[in-house]
């Protein structure tokens, strides 16, 4: 007897022991999928900055400074060739060799200081802007001798400096590395989730209720069950496919929206929702219902006033992990077109959008050297929004957990 005492109690601290070096295995690994996420990524928050003198009263710039005081001043600027008066301006403060100093970001970053100070088109000004993609990568040694050489000429007169790079965090997708941002990705990726979350939620969570509490017992109700549990199974690229064949082909909504972004997750996370509610609802008590039938509730006030309220948190914890599992898709929405180059971030459902996922997929794929930053910080913006989900989940949860 003491030796079987014994060897119960060794096997209970391999397994103690194994379970926490697994611990520790996961704990490592995220740790270290974190720390090279932002070592990477940090730099895609920030922006190196060269200053120019430009005399815009000598320039070929021509903007009423009063024209600027208007809602179509972006336009307005976007229009008026900034980028060979900054081409000028540079060559004459830093040489010819400095004509790739500045790209579009540059242009862009001149436009919003017009914007903000229209009396600047009056006068004689130095400005901060943001240089080219190869300046950025030399300045950091890892650029071309002609790049390097160029770096070296700006730094000769102490001009070059790192600053936060706020345009990547407002701005939309872009050609040049200098001058690309999340906001648009961002927003689709809102949108898309609001339309998903309106349409799974109430459909799952019903379709649960009737499954669990009012659905017959029969061959018809067991087909569904085993179909929903094969549903959630089914990889995502096949939502895609469905998406792009009903949504697209027969119901010839818009292309690359987020409306349909938002349908085509709704059928990949419907299944889940329809699992977790279920579940959720089935560890309730059978005490709940009998104590609700004693003192005469009908069926649909046990379900709703008694039993949904106790299943609500369980649901809603298997809601949030099935958006944040549709919120980092990617091959359902390359199906339906939404890989496309927009520029300016979505006003409404039906605008054309990009989301984050794709984003990443999209910048990942891109030759020139300045996306690898940007590819890393979008991804890093994305675990945040994830987090903020998950938390959002925890919150939801703690609010409506009730103990019995």
């Amino acid at each position: 007897m003491t030796t079987r005492v014994k060897k119960r109690y060794a096997a209970e601290r391999r397994f103690r022991f194994f379970g926490l070096v697994a611990v520790g295995i996961s704990v490592l690994f995220l740790a270290f999928l974190l720390v090279t996420m932002a070592a990477k990524g940090i730099g895609g928050f920030t922006r190196m900055e060269a200053p120019v003198t430009i005399d815009f009263p000598a320039s070929d710039v021509i903007i009423d400074p009063q024209s600027l005081e208007g809602p179509g001043a972006q336009g307005i600027v976007a229009g008026a060739n900034l980028s060979a008066t900054i081409r000028e301006a540079a060559i004459a403060q830093y040489g010819p060799e400095a004509e790739e100093l500045f790209t579009d970001g540059a242009e862009r970053a001149l436009g919003d200081k017009l914007v903000e100070d229209p009396s600047m088109l009056t006068r004689k000004v130095t400005v901060e802007l943001p240089v080219s993609s190869k300046v950025e990568i030399a300045a950091k040694d890892e650029g071309d001798v002609e790049s390097e050489a160029l770096v070296a000429l700006v730094e000769a007169k102490g001009d070059l400096s790192r600053s936060f790079n706020s345009t990547f965090l407002t701005a939309s997708d872009a050609t040049d590395p200098s001058a690309v941002g999340v906001w648009g990705a961002l927003k689709g990726s809102l949108l898309t989730i609001i339309v998903t979350m309106v349409l799974a939620f109430p459909i799952g969570v019903l379709s649960a209720i009737y499954l669990e509490e009012f659905a017959p017992r029969n061959r018809w109700t067991d087909m569904v069950e085993v179909s929903i549990n094969n549903l959630a199974a089914v990889p995502s690229i096949i939502f895609g496919l469905l998406g792009l064949a009903v949504f697209l082909n027969f119901m010839h909504l818009p292309r690359s929206a987020p409306i349909v972004g938002g349908l085509t997750l709704a059928l990949m996370t419907m299944p889940v929702i329809v699992i977790a509610g279920r579940n959720a609802i089935k560890a309730v008590p059978p005490s709940i219902r009998d104590a609700a039938l004693g003192v005469g509730a009908s069926k649909m006030q046990v379900v709703f006033h008694h039993v949904l309220p106790l299943a609500l948190p369980g649901i809603l914890t298997g809601t949030i992990i099935g958006l944040a599992r549709a919120l980092g898709e990617t091959a359902p929405l390359l199906l339906i077109g939404m890989r496309a180059f927009i520029t300016s971030p979505p006003q409404g459902f039906t605008d054309p959008a990009s989301v984050l996922p794709v984003q990443i997929f999209l910048w990942s794929d891109e030759v020139d050297r300045g996306f690898v930053e940007k590819t890393s910080a979008a991804i890093i913006v994305l675990l945040i929004f994830m987090l903020l989900m998950n938390g959002l989940a925890i919150y939801l949860r703690n609010r409506f957990e009730q103990r019995w």
